[in-house]
């Protein structure tokens, strides 16, 4: 699954070293075709991924989650582009003060 299939949860684990429980959005597509249209893919990604964990639904899929720190975290074919970074510092900022979850971003093949 991919940043395309908005209503999927694309992979769910528990990090061994922290505990976390980490939501995985993989997205192959680059940020130089049409912008805007991957930006409002992403949104709706996260949109689900969020109403997943504030619904409760991840405890039907692990029930060790209830009390864990919940990460999402977006792995990148390529690099963020300028307006993606802005867009994920905000959502960023908002999922932390408001649910305490927290979102990051990693480069899949980091040069």
């Amino acid at each position: 699954m991919t940043v395309e299939q908005t209503g999927a949860i694309d992979f769910i684990h528990v990090a061994k070293v922290s505990g976390d429980i980490r939501l995985t959005i993989v997205d192959h597509l680059p940020w130089n075709k049409d912008e805007g249209a991957h930006l409002l893919l992403l949104q709706k990604k996260l949109n689900n991924y969020l109403e997943f964990i504030e619904s409760g639904q991840i405890l039907e899929q692990i029930p060790d989650a209830r009390n864990r720190k919940m990460v999402i975290n977006l792995v990148g074919e390529y690099p963020l582009s300028d307006a993606a970074k802005v867009f994920l510092k905000k959502a960023d900022d908002l999922a932390s003060k408001e649910l305490g979850i927290s979102l990051i971003f990693s480069l899949r093949h980091p040069a």
